[in-house]
């Protein structure tokens, strides 16, 4: 039991750590600035807990945690999946346009648009996985070039092709403007229901993403799936020494690719929320998601549950940092700062706890050795001869 609590502690320590050296570090920054950074974090702080804005929380973490899953599966079989943010804007436009076509019962509705979602990103993330294994292209290079390909080509001629009405311009807000709005029954419901009973109203027309349940499901697959089946060992194994995962019969090209796409299945679901929401894609879709799951994953350790984590603080800096720009307490920028300084934080915090497990755990063996042989022989087998019997 001691090892357990000690093995979540050294886990826990690197992320709390960069966090406390992140706000050390800001509030130098806002002392420097002319802010007062107990007015300025109390003021995040404060306008965190209530309840609309936790919701508005929950509903930025989901997407930032499905797109954290979708980096953390490349990151395991040592692949840096780069392209998250084109695989899943691609992914929203087919499905949104699929989606309006369609006339089903709800619940069918609704899994036809996410497994198009799904489908669509995994193809996107598995040509790059392809190139890779067949051409020996590196996947940070296809999956840039696959994002500009995407984001500047495709999705703006397809934007333009199923533009359902209104006008795309500079001068425009382009409000209303998008791909023909998906039936009711395509669209998750909220959990507004589920959670009033417990929390009471919430006002302002704030809503919680149905979509944060299929995240919390996507995040309890990623765990049995990594840690608990055949197909997650090897994925671990040829990720850590793909030599020695094929020497054990495992095929590291096919690894790649199957990595590859799944990442990229995770990845098509991070626009999901913003599409429920919406009904519809339009020029203004959410973007940026798919950076921000990179950051998210490598604070998280590709952990699921600190993935969780990860999602929540930078959510909670997104989300909060807004007040600031209403109370003047200090500029909302600070929150980039913040977020900069914890993920260079924890790269320096994990590899501190890392040497130090490591150094824990030669002590901990030499410990059992010992206790284990407290009179080892000597050199050449038997007892040393006593000085008397000489």
């Amino acid at each position: 039991m001691n090892n357990t609590l000690r093995r979540i502690a050294l886990s826990a320590s690197a992320p709390v750590i960069a966090l406390l050296f992140a706000v050390l570090v800001s509030s130098v920054v806002l002392l420097a600035s002319g802010s007062n950074p107990v007015e300025a974090f109390g003021d995040m702080i404060t306008h965190a807990l209530k309840l609309g804005t936790i919701i508005d929380i929950l509903n930025r973490a989901t997407p930032l945690y499905l797109s954290g899953v979708a980096a953390a599966i490349g990151f395991r079989m040592n692949l840096f999946n780069i392209g998250v943010e084109g695989q899943y804007r691609f992914a929203a436009i087919v499905s949104a346009y699929v989606g309006a076509q369609l006339a089903l019962p709800g619940v069918l509705h609704v899994a036809v648009i996410l497994v198009v979602a799904m489908l669509v990103g995994g193809a996107t993330a598995g040509v790059a996985g392809a190139l890779k294994v067949t051409r020996g292209i590196n996947e940070v290079i296809s999956t840039i070039m696959i994002n500009a390909i995407l984001i500047s080509g495709v999705i703006a001629a397809l934007s333009k092709r199923w533009q359902a009405g209104g006008s795309v311009d500079a001068t425009s807000s382009n409000a209303g403007v998008g791909t023909d709005p998906i039936p009711e029954s395509g669209l998750i419901p909220n959990l507004n229901g589920l959670i009033e009973p417990i929390t009471g109203e919430i006002s302002r027309g704030k809503e919680l993403t149905g979509m944060f349940l299929v995240a919390v499901a996507v995040g309890v697959a990623y765990h049995i799936i990594l840690n608990r089946t055949r197909f997650g060992y090897d994925l671990r194994a040829s990720g850590i020494n793909p030599f020695a995962a094929s020497a054990g019969g495992v095929s590291s090209k096919r690894m790649i690719v199957t990595a590859m796409v799944l990442s990229g299945m995770v990845a098509g679901l991070v626009g999901m929320p913003s599409l429920m929401a919406l009904g519809r894609f339009n020029p203004n879709f959410v973007s940026l998601l798919g950076f921000g799951g990179i950051a998210v994953a490598l604070l998280g350790r590709n952990n699921p549950g600190g993935i969780v984590f990860g999602a929540l603080i930078f959510a909670f800096l997104d989300v909060s940092s807004g007040i600031l720009q209403i109370s003047g307490s200090a500029s909302r920028e600070i929150k980039d700062i913040i977020q900069g300084i914890i993920l260079l934080a924890a790269v320096v915090a994990y590899e501190v706890v890392r040497r130090y497990r490591e150094r824990e755990e030669a002590r901990m063996a030499a410990e059992a050795l010992a206790a284990a042989d407290p009179d080892p022989p000597t050199v050449g087998g038997g007892s040393a001869p006593s000085v008397a019997g000489a």
